[in-house]
């Protein structure tokens, strides 16, 4: 299958996931993507259309730590980043997978902002 197809299918699932979930003020949503190198997530009210919170892996504390996209450091970053989001005072969110799949990378992120204080 050619890079094209992939990415057009890939726009396909976004979209789809998209029609179903909102992000507000009160209940932002938790977006998560994963490249081949780094991992990003960010809180988005999609109401006002901003970003409340962000969190990379290529953060500076986080850099030091050698961060990849992979399943150890999906659940290091998810903790970073709920404690990131409860600073900023966020507590409810709507989870976001981005297109990937619920397994793996993105469920483990997923358990480690729960087990962080994030409530889904």
């Amino acid at each position: 299958m050619n890079s094209n197809k992939k990415a057009q299918l890939l726009q396909k699932r976004k979209w789809r996931i998209r029609k179903k979930i909102n992000g507000t003020a009160a209940r932002p949503r938790l977006t998560v993507k994963f490249s081949s190198k780094h991992i990003y997530a960010q809180a988005v009210d999609d109401d006002a259309g901003q970003t409340l919170a962000y969190l990379s892996s290529l953060d500076a504390e986080l850099r030091q730590q050698k961060l990849a996209a992979n399943v150890s450091s999906a659940e290091t970053l998810g903790k970073a980043f709920a404690a990131k989001a409860t600073a900023a005072g966020i507590t409810d969110v709507v989870f976001d997978r981005n297109g990937a799949r619920y397994h793996g990378k993105v469920k483990t992120f997923a358990d480690a902002a729960r087990d962080g204080g994030l409530k889904f």
